[in-house]
């Protein structure tokens, strides 16, 4: 008896929440300003930026060819999904704030740890891959001279696993940035502004040259064409593989693959909802500024991967200096100067965003006793956090001195795919939840009264028997959320979860096999269907709370199932030694969350 009560104890500390302190100024805080385009300008702002400079060359030069624009199509489509449900669970919480905070508050500290330390990870990999992306746009620039030193240098003595040769190049720069964050410099509006120009003239320029040099022999390439070209090659990086050719070279599994490689293009959409309280009118703005959003994201992604695999070859696409290195291929030097430049102010910008993001986060789990608290620690004179900076900083500028970006990009993608599939999981079961006061700004006659709200539905409930608890599932004894109905959502949400992962790894694995109609496989996919109808019918006769919100997400349970098959069918498609890394990091996180943070979080030091 006593263990089972300190199991349950123990239960209790990992979905404890955090319950939010009432903030002065709050109401003014949160007046309504901003309209639908102040929204939209925000996202698109936050959008346009490493993905255009980093994702599209690399993703069409291995992955999937010119077939790249399908594959921000299916990522803009899926970043939708995750929008419409991050702006539910935005508007549950009284506070605008990060997805690791919307977590915590509504699903507890575990689920939001996991959240947060993957967002930290893909924020330091982002932040590794941007500066190696400056340290090949930038020796690009002076002849290659750099790396081909350093690779003559250091390549004989390197492990397989590594990159040909270190980058001190991305190293210094990610260094540069951390002194310039800890010194406490402060980025002005103006250069806001000039650099948010910047990075919208890329599409432009990108567009507009492929319409003058394009040539769409580009999108028919057949092996003799890559024959001829393999001869004669100067660059240090090869040309990328042929695949079969055509439009769609790598097949299906490329275009899936590489939609789950630009997802992170859109990451910058979360902005939105971020601020979306400030919206005039949140219900109608939040959805609609993210669509439009999405759809100028999409429009500028597509224009720029259209116009860079009509000007150049897919195979002959530098993979970590697309841009510049298109036109040089199509003999407008100056052009690629010119680019080169905008090219490498514009990462840098993305970089020092990246970076100041990341420490924001990591403070606000400190701040909370999920991470050491010791990196909290603010500079009196620059009123900086240096050590998380210095700390964090490093870290990504190790992973840039000694991995090839390609080996780690993957590792950027999977912690947000990771991060939005839980915040989906956690806006489907709660609106199926009892109504719960998120802040600690109740009066005690409220507190009173919550047992009866509680118990009332439940005087209803017939007593516990087979049959009635199967009754239970289809006809509900009460017409509002109760405990038994949300536990009921709760046993089937993960259950779906597990039936989407089997499902998903069977498509990723054999789907030649299941589509052409093999005996086992596709009879144990349409059972896998037929399970998952019924038990997301089950989610959907359960009552759902009435409370009003300034956003809901449409179609539940359906839309939030779609967007979590979504996700996890991404997560297949990335390599087994993605996952090997990502394994080791999570296994560090856990054992930091299991060894520290559940015992010196704020939310179990408040307990009486």
């Amino acid at each position: 008896m006593m263990r089972c009560q300190g199991v349950h104890q123990f239960g209790q500390k990992l979905v404890r929440r955090r319950l939010l302190e009432p903030r002065e100024g709050s109401e003014r805080r949160m007046a309504r300003r901003l309209n639908t385009m102040d929204l939209v300008a925000l996202g698109v702002g936050r959008s346009l930026g490493a993905g255009v400079y980093i994702v599209a060359g690399a993703v069409a030069t291995y992955t999937a060819g010119p077939a790249i624009i399908i594959c921000f199509l299916l990522a803009g489509l899926s970043s939708l999904l995750s929008g419409l449900c991050y702006a539910e669970l935005a508007a549950r919480v009284p506070r605008s704030g990060s997805v690791y905070l919307y977590n915590y508050v509504t699903m507890g500290q575990l689920c939001a740890f996991i959240t947060g330390w993957n967002l930290i990870l893909s924020l330091i990999v982002a932040t590794a891959c941007v500066s190696k992306a400056w340290s090949v746009a930038f020796d690009s620039l002076i002849g290659n001279h750099m790396s081909q030193a350093l690779q003559g240098t250091f390549s004989p003595y390197l492990p397989s696993f590594l990159a040909t040769f270190p980058d001190f190049v991305a190293l210094s720069v990610v260094l540069v940035m951390v002194g310039v964050l800890v010194l406490g410099a402060q980025v002005s509006a103006l250069v806001i502004k000039a650099f948010t120009a910047m990075n919208l003239s890329v599409p432009v320029i990108m567009i507009v040259s492929g319409f003058i040099k394009g040539d769409l022999h580009n999108w028919q390439l057949t092996e003799q064409d890559h024959r001829l070209n393999t001869s004669g090659s100067s660059d240090i990086y090869s040309l990328g593989p042929l695949g079969s050719g055509g439009f769609v070279p790598f097949g299906l599994d490329g275009i899936l693959q590489g939609a789950a490689l630009c997802f992170y293009a859109y990451f910058g959409v979360e902005a939105i909802v971020t601020t979306g309280k400030e919206a005039r009118n949140p219900q109608r703005s939040i959805p609609l500024s993210m669509a439009i959003s999405i759809f100028i994201c999409f429009v500028a992604y597509f224009g720029v991967s259209a116009a860079l695999t009509l000007m150049v070859p897919y195979y002959k696409i530098h993979p970590y200096n697309p841009l510049p290195q298109a036109f040089l291929q199509v003999g407008w030097d100056p052009a690629r100067y010119i680019m080169a430049v905008v090219f490498l102010c514009a990462l840098l910008y993305s970089l020092l965003g990246a970076m100041f993001v990341m420490s924001q986060l990591i403070c606000e789990m400190a701040d909370d006793g999920l991470l050491f608290r010791g990196l909290t620690r603010i500079h009196a004179r620059t009123k900086t956090p240096i050590i998380t900076i210095m700390v964090f900083g490093t870290l990504a500028g190790i992973l840039a001195l000694l991995f090839d970006l390609l080996d780690i990009v993957e590792l950027m993608l999977i912690g947000v795919l990771l991060a939005y599939a839980l915040g989906t999981f956690s806006v489907l079961v709660l609106r199926y939840q009892p109504d719960q006061d998120f802040s600690k700004e109740k009066t005690e006659e409220e507190t009173e009264m919550e047992p009866e709200i509680k118990e009332n539905p439940l005087k209803t409930e017939p007593k516990a028997g087979t049959s009635n608890i199967l009754k239970s599932l289809w006809f509900p004894p009460s017409i509002t959320p109760t405990q038994k109905s949300g536990q009921i959502v709760y046993g089937c949400a993960f259950l779906l979860v597990l039936l989407l992962i089997i499902l998903s790894q069977i498509l990723a694995q054999w789907p030649s096999q299941v589509f052409s109609g093999d005996p086992v496989l596709t009879t144990v996919a349409v059972l896998l269907l037929l399970l998952i109808t019924g038990v997301t019918a089950i989610i959907w006769r359960q009552p759902q709370s009435p409370s009003p919100l300034m956003f809901r997400v449409p179609a539940l349970p359906v839309l939030p199932l779609v967007s979590i098959f979504v996700k996890v069918y991404m997560m297949t498609q990335i390599t087994s030694r993605t996952w090997a890394q990502f394994s080791v990091w999570n296994a560090v996180g856990l054992a930091i969350f299991f060894g520290y943070g559940i015992r010196h979080s704020l939310e179990e030091n408040n307990e009486p």
